[in-house]
């Protein structure tokens, strides 16, 4: 592992009933994507790929790789970051999240 590890925080949404997976999906887009510290940032749907392995459960993912788990740590009290979190929670049911250290530029 290098000594500046990136930070890949994986976000998997369940869609509450009534709710659209495309109005979530945007709202990502739209209110996280600039936050600082970003290195990369996908949002998209399940592939439905059809094995017993994969969990194609989830509604929407979003991907987002930090520079560092310092600049994590930042999005997680920006206030783009909570406005998401305020206005978006009813569109969602669960929410399951990961995060991984991962070699830098890998």
């Amino acid at each position: 592992m290098s000594p500046n590890p990136h930070f890949s925080h994986s976000v998997y949404f369940w869609i509450a009933e009534g709710a659209e997976a495309s109005v979530l999906a945007e709202s990502c887009q739209r209110l996280l994507s600039a936050i600082p510290g970003i290195v990369r940032f996908t949002v998209g749907v399940p592939a439905g790929t059809p094995r017993a392995v994969v969990d194609n459960s989830y509604g929407v993912a979003l991907l987002i790789e930090f520079v560092d788990a310092q600049a994590h740590d930042v999005y997680q009290t920006h206030p783009d970051h909570q406005r998401f979190v305020d206005e978006c929670r009813p569109l969602w049911s669960r929410v399951q999240i990961y995060d991984v250290l991962t070699e830098s530029g890998s």
